[in-house]
């Protein structure tokens, strides 16, 4: 088996004009060392690939069960002692110095002469610079890999594509599970939820989320998003945790975790009778998110359907973003973006920049309008994770998008 993206990697690399890619892991997590190890665990590594594979060092011999997984996906291994590090270490050598040893020894098993070598990864400040200086001694050239990393993560495997669909059923899981929450509320005085005889509390609604994800081996890197009233208004406000939620005010529910890659999804909630303007404005957010999946198609660009969504928002009155970047009311961020081994990645939703080009099967992205109005106090967001498909799109993130969680049926 080869490794699946040789060949998207040779164009790549031959627009940068570049022998090859480098990367220099920082941590097992490093988003650009994930696609080429899978799920393997390795405490330290580096990545040397080119059109005609992809080749890994390791450091730890305890790390070759480990190692030999990330075999599977179709890289091929450079063990520790192919590069000598015991002895390395016995005579004292650094690990700026055992890291050059293995770099060297990867680019020869690849066949890289010295020439322009596209670095990426995000590892130590220091282990960067001793690099950079190693590479130059030797001939090799060193630019910056950003570009080609970020394209080579843009469209999915299928095997990254069932890594986001698992991280997208416990996401779906845990909104059942907070929907089942709200909707088993009692409203008390001064209109507060009450559940199991506690007011509800953000916190609480936040440790039921994790506890689902926690028990499906998910992790969170950051905090949820359970924002109610005037901080959902906010369109970026986390919730504070003693926030007790109340009877007709929005709650914006916005879940996010990770396994090897991550889920995203969104939506927002109303116990009891919700606003005449929050029951407008949802209408048109959930017609936004209709429409926006229904146009989701290869050859689209995001930005396009950012820009019908802006439109459909200003003919209702509202101030969108293309219009006054600036505002705070209204609609004000972007349509979508890509999701991955980083929860924000390409491609891009924005008018022109890195990745802003046409959708193309295998991009996941998410479609997530929103209206806010901090002045009245309310926010609604509504967002659903996609596969780009040949003909269309299929959801991660099959749910209700009903206000009211009592309409969601969770038994």
């Amino acid at each position: 088996m080869t490794w699946p993206r040789s060949e998207l990697l040779a164009e790549l690399l031959a627009g940068e004009e570049a022998e090859a890619l480098l990367v220099l892991a920082g941590s097992s997590r490093d988003p650009d060392l994930l696609p080429f190890v899978g799920g393997a665990r390795l405490g330290d590594a580096c990545v040397v690939a080119h059109g005609g594979g992809a080749f890994l060092a390791y450091f730890t011999p305890m790390e070759r069960d480990e190692a030999a997984r990330a075999e599977a996906g179709g890289v091929e291994l450079i063990h520790p002692a192919d590069f000598g590090m015991e002895t390395l270490r016995r005579e004292g050598k650094t690990s700026a110095e055992i890291l050059a040893a293995a770099v060297m020894a990867a680019f020869a098993r690849a066949g890289v002469v010295p020439g322009r070598v596209a670095v990426a990864g995000r590892p130590v400040a220091g282990a960067a610079l001793a690099m950079a200086g190693t590479l130059e001694e030797g001939g090799w050239k060193p630019v910056s890999g950003r570009r080609v990393m970020l394209a080579l993560r843009r469209t999915k495997t299928p095997r990254e594509i069932e890594g986001i669909a698992v991280a997208g059923r416990a996401t779906v899981e845990a909104f059942e599970s907070v929907a089942r929450m709200l909707a088993g509320c009692s409203i008390r005085t001064g209109k507060e939820l009450w559940f199991a005889e506690e007011r509800l509390t953000v916190a609480r609604v936040k440790g039921l989320a994790a506890q689902v994800f926690a028990g499906r081996g998910l992790e969170q890197p950051e905090s949820s998003i359970v924002a109610p009233a005037e901080e959902g208004a906010t369109g970026h406000s986390t919730g504070t945790p003693e926030r007790v939620l109340r009877a007709g005010e929005s709650v914006v529910v916005d879940l996010f975790p990770r396994g090897l890659l991550f889920a995203d999804c969104t939506r927002t909630f109303c116990v009891g009778e919700p606003p005449e303007n929050l029951l407008r404005a949802h209408g048109l957010v959930l017609e936004a998110l209709d429409t926006s999946l229904e146009a989701v198609r290869p050859g689209v660009r995001g930005w396009t359907l950012h820009e019908r969504v802006c439109r459909l928002f200003e003919n209702a009155g509202f101030e969108v973003p293309d219009r006054n970047p600036g505002a705070q009311r209204g609609y004000f961020h972007l349509l979508g973006h890509g999701v991955g081994y980083e929860l924000h990645e390409l491609p891009s939703f924005r008018e022109s920049g890195p990745g802003t080009e046409e959708l193309r099967a295998g991009d996941v992205v998410t479609i997530e309008p929103g209206l806010y109005d901090p002045e009245a106090g309310w926010g609604v967001r509504l967002e659903d994770l996609v596969v780009v498909t040949e003909n269309g799109m299929t959801s991660l993130t099959r749910l209700p998008y009903d206000l009211d969680p009592r309409a969601w049926n969770v038994a």
